[in-house]
């Protein structure tokens, strides 16, 4: 198939990669020059492993290609939308982008075209798009449009894209219905996974349910946390006891600083304003945002604890992008947690082994280092924010030898607590 994808970010650049070596044809539309420069080179502006090697080998291949312009609208078969919707500050969606791409695909159609919203987008916003381009679309051109959002992880994208959970199409054409289902059959056969084939509506719900779900398990895994400190109980393991539950599962049920990225802040802000505009008060979203901002709030309690006064001590910050294999900061527990540390006259250094060029753009006033234990070198604590894999196996002598004090907080519980104390450190982590 011709297929043309509007974005080059996570969702629009792994997904049209993947569509590529598929053996489609696929045009992205980007709308940064020097990006789309770049990428016609090979050269990939964000971190996902395997994404460089596969970008290459369709763009050797002619399956893949980048522009600014809208020319291949006119010749695809299916256009993908896969743009930001950034949250604005009452939480609501940001729609612009995705409007106005949705404009200029419709001054572009020609012949029939399916549109299809791979951003996350509220409910009711592909019925806005569809009459947006029935008043402009030239005369002859036909068009249906259709929700098939997506659900990779960053740091597993490409996994999560060739082998699904499940292919969610959203629309109300056949017609549509049949060239998406198509298109997704290799995908479909791979992981042996459903299609699940509804309306719009619905199709826009499943993404906004599916990320607050899994925000909620991590809040309530955080709750589970706080009381087991609090009784003596260890919550790994009791959180692994429900977890073996079919009904429950353990994904997602582990402790920690706190959810952040590009998803599941934003969709869990959206999803309560979505309710508020028919008139629900989603009680239980506004909970799991708060137990999340606790969770961060907490480990620099648990610094004070372990240090008092936190003027003039000198922190080191190990992981600064939201999760491990990727480098995105957006909403990146690290960024509250240090600029809590920061007001409280510490002195903080950091390292990340991807994300600290995007670091300094949203975090000044820190050093950073380039490695583990230049981190380490003096300090009087370490805290584990980001679960790295090379953070599992750091030398804890030569830690124990450059530090002021042999003081550890795992905010991510990668270590085994008995044999870090054995070592010598003080050792905290989280509902342990």
């Amino acid at each position: 198939m011709k297929i043309t994808f509007v974005g080059h970010g996570y969702v629009g650049l792994v997904s049209a990669t993947i569509f590529a070596d598929l053996g489609n044809y696929v045009t992205v539309i980007g709308h940064t020059p020097s990006t789309v420069e770049n990428l016609n080179k090979g050269i990939v502006h964000i971190y996902e492993p395997g994404l460089t090697e596969l970008v290459q080998k369709n763009l050797k291949a002619k399956r893949l290609n980048f522009t600014l312009d809208y020319n291949s609208v006119k010749d695809a078969e299916l256009v993908f939308i896969g743009v930001g919707t950034p949250p604005k500050e009452n939480g609501e969606a940001d729609l612009s982008t995705v409007l106005e791409v949705a404009e200029r695909i419709g001054k572009n159609l020609s012949g029939y075209t399916v549109v299809i919203t791979k951003s996350t987008v509220p409910i009711g916003t592909n019925v806005k798009i569809k009459a947006l381009i029935e008043k402009i679309k030239p005369e002859k051109a036909e068009f249906d449009v259709a929700s098939c959002p997506e659900f990779l992880r960053q740091g597993s994208a490409i996994s999560d894209t060739l082998y699904p959970d499940r292919i969610v199409i959203g629309t109300e054409s056949n017609r549509a219905r049949d060239l998406l289902v198509e298109l997704h059959k290799p995908l479909q056969e791979n992981a042996n996974c459903p299609y699940v084939l509804t309306n719009l509506e619905t199709a826009e719900m499943i993404k906004y349910a599916a990320n607050s779900f899994l925000a909620m398990k991590i809040s309530f895994a955080n709750s589970i946390a706080q009381l087991s400190e609090a009784t003596g109980a260890d919550a790994l393991n009791a959180l692994e006891g429900i977890g073996f539950d079919k009904r429950v599962g353990n994904y997602f049920l582990q402790p920690g600083p706190g959810y952040g990225g590009s998803c599941f802040p934003k969709d869990v802000k959206a999803l309560i304003s979505i309710a508020k505009d028919y008139g629900y008060d989603f009680k239980l979203l506004k909970e799991v945002e708060n137990v999340n901002h606790v969770a961060k709030r907490l480990i620099v309690e648990k610094a004070e604890k372990l240090l008092g006064d936190l003027k003039d001590k000198k922190i080191g910050i190990l992981g600064l992008a939201f999760k491990p294999n990727t480098d995105d900061m957006r909403f990146a527990p690290s960024i509250e947690i240090i600029q809590w540390l920061k007001n409280k006259g510490a002195k903080i250094k950091a390292y990340d082994p991807q994300s600290m060029e995007k670091a300094k753009k949203v975090i000044e006033g820190i050093e950073y280092m380039q490695d583990i234990y230049s981190v380490a070198q003096d300090a009087d604590i370490l805290i584990v924010v980001t679960d790295w894999n090379e953070f599992k196996e750091i030398d804890f002598g030569k830690i124990k030898k450059i530090m002021k004090s042999p003081v550890i907080i795992d905010a991510r519980n990668i270590y085994d607590p008995q044999k870090v104390r054995n070592l010598g450190f003080t050792y905290m982590g989280v509902g342990r």
